[in-house]
């Protein structure tokens, strides 16, 4: 006969069962199903927006570190990546695009704290959209490199019909090259008058969307201040050109999602088609998700990617004995 000791521990062993899959159910919701108003939320305090502005040089290193990169100013139609005015701001409230930039202090102190960035190697700064910085973090940058940088770093650039540089912009790399770091003002001076500032930031745009130089300073009576990457950065350039394609692209693809929360596949295709083939994205992507390093979220009405959440761990309390009778 089953002692009342006995019959207590069972009915306490149930509740504990029982809890536990509640418990259990409640967390796969959380890691598999989230609303709209979850996500944006997850995104707000990533990418501080709540509230809770970087004003120091530890806090904007801090931030770009953990989002991994983000644009300068919010673009339009929007796209789902991080601002650094808006980190700098703590808010995402009449934020300034880089058209009005010119006119919003806030701009003028976000670009100051950014630069202070740029020369400490703490970020890199790429053209992916025109006139709207796009930074990187020290750590995500070789990768980024490998995707878009030249294999050759040190091969001067040359003209032609099938080259993607302007004899323009040949020139400018010898001029960077050889004097270096250098200002545009500078530069105009040295290659002459007849070329026009707007020739001439057409030539850097040219050997910047290839990685060949770099902005890294800025000074309010001599603009913008170019280097090229591999004197700037020997370390990074080398780390970039020794990684594969998919490797690169494999990486910043979990680091996007660890800074988006997730991401619909198209927006993946849509974002990092900017810089690589979507083909190339699509395939990086279906890869992942059949080796289950990335699965799908259901967020509202969508079916979004995110990185797969570490699993539950099995703690489910053990069968029941049967009571001694």
């Amino acid at each position: 006969m089953a002692t009342w000791g006995s019959l207590r521990h069972v009915a306490i062993e149930s509740k504990r069962s029982s809890g536990f899959c509640r418990s259990l159910k409640s967390e796969v919701r959380r890691l598999f199903f989230m609303t709209d108003q979850e996500l944006q939320q997850l995104r707000r305090e990533k990418w501080r927006l709540d509230g809770k502005p970087i004003r120091t040089i530890e806090q904007a290193r801090a931030f770009v570190e953990e989002v991994g990169f983000c644009l300068m100013y919010p673009v339009r139609p929007t796209v789902p990546v991080p601002t650094f005015i808006g980190a700098f701001v703590g808010s995402d409230d009449r934020l300034p695009t880089w058209q009005h930039a010119y006119s919003d202090p806030r701009a003028a102190e976000s670009t100051e704290l950014m630069v202070r960035l740029l020369r400490e190697r703490a970020a890199y700064e790429a053209n992916l959209l025109e006139n709207n910085s796009f930074l990187l973090a020290a750590s995500v940058f070789p990768y980024f490199y490998a995707l878009v940088g030249e294999r050759n770093p040190k091969l001067a650039p040359k003209a032609g019909s099938r080259s993607p540089y302007s004899a323009l912009a040949c020139d400018a790399f010898e001029l960077i090259r050889r004097d270096g770091p250098i200002s545009k003002q500078k530069m105009q001076e040295v290659l002459g008058g007849s070329v026009s500032f707007a020739a001439l930031d057409k030539a850097l745009g040219e050997l910047w969307s290839k990685l060949r130089i770099t902005r890294v300073d800025y000074k309010a009576s001599e603009g913008s201040v170019w280097d090229v990457l591999y004197r700037w950065a020997p370390e990074a350039v080398k780390e970039g050109v020794g990684l594969s394609v998919q490797e690169a692209l494999t990486a910043l693809l979990s680091k996007y999602l660890d800074c988006v929360i997730a991401a619909e596949q198209s927006e993946l295709e849509s974002f990092f088609g900017n810089f690589v083939a979507r083909s190339k994205v699509k395939e990086a992507v279906n890869a992942l998700l059949a080796a289950r390093e990335l699965s799908f979220v259901h967020v509202g009405g969508r079916s979004m990617v995110q990185i797969t959440p570490a699993r539950v761990v099995d703690s489910a309390p053990q069968r029941l004995a049967t009571p001694r009778r």
